[in-house]
């Protein structure tokens, strides 16, 4: 017998030559599909049961209305018609979402203005007792000013203690209880540490200090705001803007508050902080209806182009008082303002984004 192969044999053998066929051979494959060919997956294998959550399980009823006629015809029926919370209601309760935002470490907030007399203590005072007022957590506000400052009037004195007690004692300080004897607590619990009533005394407060005092009150407070002076060539000053978040200017509704907080912009600008002022917030505050001969539009507009936000808080007759301040004795107006306010720092807190961030 011959050992060639049949014919027969050799008519149904196929050989590959790597030059002409382009086909390869059936034991290998390529782990790289062609390009534009799509690839399918395997549908991930099904849940063994169905998932136990409460978005799941309970049947999601329409939140009832709060206050307003809704809430009358909610109970005149018996809670049996449900038109749920008014658009301005649903709007409120998101500002009230996002001044509650988790934070992460403690968050630091300066507020300036080269003038006096626009207001700058009782933003101070107001927007923090709001953030302390909605949060769960402790808010502080640090009066920075060299002249005296007026913040710890803003709430009721529980203490003689000044910023100075505290840096004098700030190695013994390990708890909150300690700190805690150092400051004054309103009825919305914010808390706020006195300057040094001495000008002479709280002149010589430095940077350095306004460093210390942070480094205590970062430890045992989520906010921390600072009442700063007027002069922004204090010595504190370059300390409080190092360590800022967020700049907060204020401006009143006359043509001299717009030009002073715009100028804190330009030396601001002018003095390498250009990326604090386009973060920063603009607040006009005390502004009256039908505030006189002022375009309180361009003004609004003018802030607009330089700074992060621009938020007006109007005149209210508590405030003019300059005393302590109560939240419960302002105008809706001027709340529904502040939580505004409150709302806009937010948006830059650690681990948020802003809206146009999203674009």
């Amino acid at each position: 017998m011959s050992d060639d192969p049949s014919p027969g044999f050799r008519s149904q053998q196929r050989f590959s030559d790597p030059a002409t066929d382009e086909s390869p051979p059936a034991e290998w494959t390529d782990p790289t599909p062609p390009t534009g060919i799509p690839v399918s997956q395997p549908d991930p294998a099904p849940a063994p049961y169905p998932e136990l959550s409460t978005a799941s399980l309970l049947r999601q009823n329409k939140r009832p209305p709060s206050s307003g006629w809704r809430r009358v015809l909610f109970l005149a029926s018996g809670k049996l018609i449900n038109l749920g919370e008014s658009p301005k209601a649903v709007h409120h309760n998101n500002l009230l979402g996002q001044v509650n935002r988790p934070l992460q470490g403690c968050y630091r907030i300066a507020l300036l203005s080269l003038k006096g007399g626009v207001g700058k203590t009782t933003i101070t005072a107001t927007l923090g007792a709001t953030f302390a007022s909605i949060r769960g957590d402790r808010v502080v506000a640090v009066d920075a000013n060299p002249d005296r400052g007026t913040l710890s009037q803003k709430v009721p004195l529980e203490t003689p203690a000044t910023v100075r007690h505290l840096l004098r004692d700030a190695e013994g300080i390990d708890r909150y209880s300690d700190v805690r004897s150092y400051t004054s607590q309103g009825p919305s619990r914010l808390e706020v540490l006195a300057s040094e009533s001495d000008p002479a005394v709280s002149e010589a407060f430095s940077a350095d200090d306004y460093s210390r005092t942070l480094d205590v009150l970062e430890r045992f407070y989520s906010l921390v705001l600072t009442d700063c002076g007027t002069g922004l060539m204090h010595s504190a000053m370059s300390s409080v803007l190092a360590k800022a978040d967020v700049l907060i200017v204020i401006s009143s509704g006359s043509v001299d508050g717009a030009r002073s907080a715009s100028a804190t912009l330009d030396w601001l600008d002018a003095h390498g902080h250009e990326d604090m002022v386009k973060n920063s917030i603009a607040v006009i505050n005390a502004v009256r209806p039908r505030s006189g001969k002022v375009d309180m539009q361009k003004v609004v507009d003018h802030f607009s182009r330089r700074c992060r936000a621009v938020r007006l808080v109007p005149f209210d007759p508590h405030l003019e008082e300059g005393a302590e301040i109560s939240l419960e004795r302002l105008r809706r107006e001027t709340r529904e303002a502040l939580i505004e306010l409150a709302a806009v720092v937010a948006e830059d807190f650690p681990g948020t984004s802003r809206p146009n961030d999203l674009f």
